[in-house]
């Protein structure tokens, strides 16, 4: 049987192309989910390791899709091949215990790794000089409502709130922030309460 898995970081990156890359290669069925490749708990990732028996393969388009780390990599990796299944990655081949590919498989965990900390890093650089500037504020910028956000708040006096999403586009929950906002009023001018 020829299962993939596939995964992103964050809840707002798309899945799709992982998927269907993976089904066009043979793969009956792929697991998927969207976590960092840090988080150990990957409900998923779980389930597909207690399917997978001898002479089955597990297909990622890339090695970091199912570890970060060089070692978690490298364990998982070995442990796989070792109960007989193969693990391809499409974008280095069929990885087996020969000594070449035990080579190339370490080298490319650790620059997956080196990639994932760097790009840590660099986060925290920007925000320590973030956090440097006069005015940073952590978090969204305010938000500044204009006639538009006031002219849709006020439909919701002769509709209701699935009507005005409806409508407008805007969903439910943008509709009762701004309703809050409006009613709620502020000092400092941006915001005043609605009147239809």
């Amino acid at each position: 049987m020829i299962l993939g898995y596939a995964r992103v970081s964050g809840t707002d990156q798309d899945l799709t192309g992982q998927i269907e890359e993976l089904k066009a290669l043979g793969c009956t069925k792929v697991y998927s989910e969207k976590f960092t490749g840090t988080t150990t708990d990957r409900t998923e990732f779980k389930k597909l390791l207690r399917r997978l028996k001898k002479g089955d393969m597990l297909v990622v388009t890339k090695l970091d899709r199912f570890a970060r780390t060089a070692s978690d990599g490298i364990a998982l990796i070995d442990k796989l091949t070792g109960k007989g299944v193969r693990v391809n990655v499409l974008n280095l081949g069929l990885l087996d215990n020969s000594t070449a590919r035990r080579l190339l498989r370490n080298i490319m965990l650790a620059f997956a790794e080196f990639e994932r900390d760097m790009i840590v890093e660099r986060l925290a650089e920007g925000n320590a000089r973030a956090r440097l500037r006069k005015g940073y504020r952590e978090g969204r910028p305010k938000q500044r409502i204009t006639k538009r956000h006031r002219e849709v708040v006020a439909l919701l006096e002769v509709h209701t709130y699935s009507e005005v999403t409806a409508m407008t586009g805007f969903s439910k929950s943008t509709l009762y922030r701004w309703k809050k906002k409006l009613e709620k009023g502020s000092n400092n001018g941006r915001l005043a309460k609605v009147h239809p």
